[in-house]
């Protein structure tokens, strides 16, 4: 206990107890926050489109994704796949000009399927993470 009483009834304070507290006490805080910051550190898929498992009537002219964070373009990548495997987008991977969040891939006409698309994407801050989602194109 921190707080006791002595034998004449009086309150003692145990400042080591006390101090022992406060340290961890301070240290939780602190591991739990450096925890908050760690999970904020990595860029996440936000929303894509076409939407993750959506189908689609209107074929697509690009994948867009737009992610937690800003990304460094240069260092990701999104490909788009066929059924068969095959690579379909036209390569073109760049950063939307209105965010530095947002990653695009141009596509090619579609026959209709379901599309498999890899992201890989680094942010400002270096943090690596990358996934994966399909779509459908039914026409």
């Amino acid at each position: 206990m921190i707080c006791s009483l002595t034998p004449s009834g009086d309150l003692y304070l145990d400042e080591n107890k006390l101090m022992k507290w406060f340290r961890n006490i301070y240290l939780m805080l602190l591991l739990a926050g450096a925890a908050v910051a760690h999970a904020y550190a990595h860029a996440f898929v936000d929303h894509t489109e076409p939407t993750v498992g959506s189908k689609v009537k209107q074929m697509p002219s690009k994948v867009r994704v737009w992610f937690t964070e800003p990304i460094k373009p240069a260092s990701s990548s999104i490909k788009v796949f066929d059924a068969t495997g095959k690579q379909i987008d036209k390569k073109d991977v760049h950063a939307d000009t209105k965010s530095k969040a947002v990653l695009q891939v141009s596509l090619p006409s579609l026959t209709p399927g379901t599309y498999k698309v890899i992201w890989r994407v680094v942010s400002v801050d270096s943090h690596a993470t990358n996934g994966d989602f399909t779509f459908q194109f039914v026409h």
